[in-house]
């Protein structure tokens, strides 16, 4: 009896022994698996590199006798956490039998894909077999302009050596994907781009800005090239076409490059120009620099590079530099027919016209060569005159590929400051330069031009200079004069024109070149005719045309 009972006793604490083993075992193998979240590449997310959400997953106990290390959750974590954090040589650990290019096909994946994040939610798993497991999972990449890309893929698990191991293939990155093929960027184009207008336009036919047109090209502001529109991502598997798995498209692709030509105001200087020989328009923003038209029927690009004697144009430099010395507006002086330079040459007016006693607006008006000699060289000396100009853009832009303005050099003798007080002498100017000057007027600050595309700012070391608030509106009120009372009155100009009207003998015995500059309200222009004769006869018709068809 008492045997009976030792037995007994003996059996009971065994079979309490073998339970308890047994509910730590399964225990053990109820892991949870979670989602895994990554920030955007090379950052942290809140709270860690990773977010965890706990979901119960229900699994068929795995028999004691065969129980293999770990299990395939704790597996399929790991692998997923790792993955997140672009941790490869982790992932590798984990996986049975990798290719030798494991790392290097998720590197050319993630190269492709240029995600901006990865977030990879864990569904549940699933044991296919005794010592098999899949467990599904969907990636959410953050792609630059299309928005969020979901896709969902499986992971394979087995037993390998009593371990847990992630059975790998490329469909692990994209379920698409086969051995040996990979995910492909494309960048589809919609083929070379001329330059276009400011909103997108092609230019006005027979514009007169070809061959500013072609610069860009040459220069490779523009591409003669196609030009990548949009991308597409696609896979390449060995034998089979190309698939494509996510695309972008702009809902407006370019239509060309865009200036900063405005196509109206190209129009009309290209349409004020026709009918006139040797010939061109510049029209800037006074507020910004920025080019609006360059019409030319000078050849090659001569409104930008050919500079020529400004004749009175250049008077309103002249002006700036007297007001910036002691006189007004209203100052009064002489306008004689002829002014002798004492001990030196005799200056004439056009026409010998004598206009008496006038005030600095009166002069500058009617265009007194005489008294803008007299004063020049009673009050100013070559270097003030010099480093008025300069302050006007002369002397910048002579570097190579930049937009040339206009020159002189410094006057030594009476004769030479007089000549160059009415822009005649050794002064040369282009038109885009004289467009600049009247810029300068309305704004109140010289700024140098902006070019003609947007992508390739030439000029821009040159810096905008301002002028004194005296000068700025002292040279208003004498611009303004020349259109209402002056050498510019009466012709047509719409009202609130400005200007100041030039002629200039160009050196070699020919007719006169024909001048007029001027603004009205955010447009500042030059028109210049090559051997036109006066700024009034031939410059000023032009200019109105020009601004009565904006």
């Amino acid at each position: 009896m008492r045997n009976r009972a030792l037995l007994a006793l003996v059996m009971v604490a065994a079979a309490i022994f073998v339970f308890g083993v047994a509910g730590l075992i399964v225990s053990g193998m109820q892991d949870p698996v979670s989602d895994f979240v990554a920030a955007p590449r090379g950052t942290s997310a809140p709270g860690g590199p990773q977010t965890l959400q706990l979901r119960p997953v229900s699994s068929p106990e795995p028999s004691p006798a065969s129980s293999p290390e770990g299990s395939p959750d704790e597996t399929a974590a790991a692998y997923f956490q790792a993955w997140v954090k672009s941790d490869y040589d982790a992932m590798r650990e984990l996986v049975e039998d990798p290719p030798d290019d494991f790392a290097d096909q998720h590197r050319e994946f993630e190269d492709a894909a240029l995600s901006k994040s990865l977030r990879i939610t864990v569904g549940d798993l699933v044991r296919t077999g005794e010592e098999t497991a899949e467990i599904p999972f969907t990636q959410e990449r953050d792609e630059q302009d299309a928005g969020t890309w979901r896709f969902d893929s499986s992971l394979q698990l087995a037993v390998r050596d009593l371990t847990w191991k992630v059975v790998w293939s490329p469909s692990v990155l994209h379920p698409e994907i086969q051995p040996g093929g990979s995910l492909v960027r494309t960048e589809p184009d919609v083929g070379p781009l001329r330059p276009v207008t400011r909103g997108g336009r092609e230019f006005p036919q027979d514009s007169g800005a070809e061959a500013y047109l072609d610069n860009l090209v040459s220069q490779g502001v523009a591409p003669t090239t196609g030009v990548a529109v949009g991308w597409a991502l696609e896979v390449d598997n060995p034998g089979m076409p190309a698939k494509t798995v996510l695309s972008y498209k702009p809902e407006k692709p370019p239509v060309g490059v865009r200036t900063t030509i405005d196509y109206a105001v190209q129009a009309a200087a290209a349409r004020a120009l026709d009918g006139v020989q040797r010939a061109a328009i510049v029209a800037v923003r006074p507020s910004t620099g920025e080019v609006l038209a360059v019409a030319d029927r000078l050849g090659g690009r001569g409104a930008f590079e050919s500079k020529y004697p400004p004749g009175s144009t250049f008077k309103t430099i002249t002006a700036a530099a007297l007001l910036g010395n002691g006189l007004s507006p209203d100052s009064t002086m002489e306008c004689p027919a002829v002014y002798q330079i004492p001990f030196h040459r005799a200056i004439h007016n056009y026409k010998d016209e004598n206009h008496g006693t006038v005030t600095l607006r009166q002069a500058f008006a009617l265009s007194c060569n005489t008294t803008f000699a007299q004063l020049t060289v009673e009050r100013l000396n070559g270097d003030t005159l010099v480093d008025q100009a300069r302050a006007f853009g002369f002397g910048e832009g002579e570097g190579d590929g930049a937009l040339t303005c206009g020159s002189l050099q410094r006057p030594e003798i009476p004769d030479a400051l007089a000549e160059d007080s009415f822009g005649q002498g050794t002064v040369e100017a282009t038109p885009l330069c004289m467009a600049l000057v009247a810029a300068a007027v309305e704004s109140g600050e010289w700024r140098p031009a902006r070019p003609l595309a947007d992508e390739a700012p030439q000029g821009e070391l040159q810096q905008s200079k301002p002028l004194p608030s005296n000068v700025a509106d002292g040279l208003r009120s004498l611009m303004s004069a020349v259109t209402v009372d002056g050498t510019a009155a009466g012709s047509g100009l719409p009202q609130g024109t400005a200007g100041k009207t030039g002629t200039a003998e160009d050196g070699q015995g020919g007719q006169d070149h024909a001048w007029f500059i001027g603004y009205r309200g955010d447009l500042a222009f030059a028109v210049f005719v090559e051997h036109g004769g006066t700024g009034r006869g031939a410059a000023v018709p032009v200019a109105a045309r020009f601004l009565r068809a904006l």
